[in-house]
């Protein structure tokens, strides 16, 4: 019987990072340390935290220390709670909780992307009524997108689907076993696992993109999976989110200032491996934050940066 059980909650997450985690934002000795709310490992928010360490250490001028969460939803509520400095998001998460995090840059864009079998007859979201489906890990952006897919499609998806939250891995495990109809992730292109077209094929998702900005009131954008990009499948349309580095209320300016300038310093080595070759960081793309206010001192510092 397919539970739908997360194989994790964030507490029991946090459990397992607590040995990483710092007291608070505070020094060691001249330099700044930051707790930084990722996602799973294997997921482009863990890759791209992990990146941004690494140039941290390298620039010394601000620590960076990664902290393993369930994603968006998880990371905007633990940095409301205090228990992280900055945190990576989805801008639809971001918007559709309204929290008053202010952003320090924007990332590289997550593709929603939805398989299914091989063989299957779906071809699109509206047919999905009465299949298994994984959303992806509760408390994820990915996840909550998801959703909103299909009630934008008309799906209720407490009532008209059968749905479960795994991480991808195992969600894709269960795709290839026939246990699951199919399965929807936020992530790169081409995503490592699905084994597209061979045993999945990708949904074309470019419809229901003027659906959800009509039914959600964001702008979503429409964007395309070229020919090949999983090797022998076709090019097709679908849902782009972009992701945004937040920082907390309690965050110092200088740091924000510090991290603003990682980002435009160090761009060419924060791009995960799956976002290579799809996008870029320059100052122009940085500060496209939407809806979400930039924070003053990113602001500032880019301004600076520009000249």
């Amino acid at each position: 019987m397919y539970d739908g059980a997360p194989v994790l909650r964030r507490r029991a997450l946090l459990g397992l990072t607590a040995a990483l985690a710092l007291p608070g934002c505070g020094a060691r000795g001249d330099i700044e340390s930051v707790r930084l709310g990722s996602g799973r490992a294997g997921g482009l928010f863990h890759e791209f935290a992990h990146l941004l360490a690494d140039a941290a250490a390298r620039d010394s001028t601000v620590r960076i220390e990664p902290i393993v969460t369930d994603g968006s939803l998880a990371n905007i509520d633990l940095l409301a709670r205090g228990e992280i400095d900055a945190a990576l998001s989805l801008a639809d998460t971001v918007a559709a909780t309204g929290t008053r995090a202010r952003a320090i840059g924007r990332l590289y864009e997550t593709y929603i992307q939805l398989a299914v079998t091989a063989d299957s007859p779906i071809r699109r979201v509206g047919e999905l009524r009465g299949a298994r489906i994984d959303l992806g890990v509760r408390g994820s952006g990915g996840s909550s997108t998801a959703e909103r897919m299909l009630r934008a499609a008309g799906l209720d998806p407490a009532h008209d689907v059968v749905s479960g939250n795994h991480e991808l891995s195992d969600a894709v495990a269960l795709l290839h076993t026939g246990a699951v109809d199919a399965i929807v992730w936020g992530g790169g292109i081409p995503t490592p696992g699905p084994d597209i077209p061979a045993r999945a094929r990708l949904i074309d998702l470019g419809e229901m993109v003027p659906a959800l900005r009509q039914r959600f009131g964001y702008d979503y954008d429409r964007v395309t999976i070229p020919a090949d990009a999983y090797p022998g499948s076709p090019g097709l349309a679908t849902i782009g989110v972009p992701n945004l580095l937040l920082a907390g209320p309690g965050l110092p300016d200088a740091t924000v200032a510090s991290i603003t300038r990682l980002l435009v310093h160090s761009a060419d080595g924060l791009m995960p491996v799956q976002a290579l070759g799809f996008h870029f960081l320059n100052r122009r793309w940085l500060v496209g934050t939407g809806s979400v206010p930039l924070h003053p001192a990113a602001a500032a510092q880019y301004r600076d940066e520009h000249g």
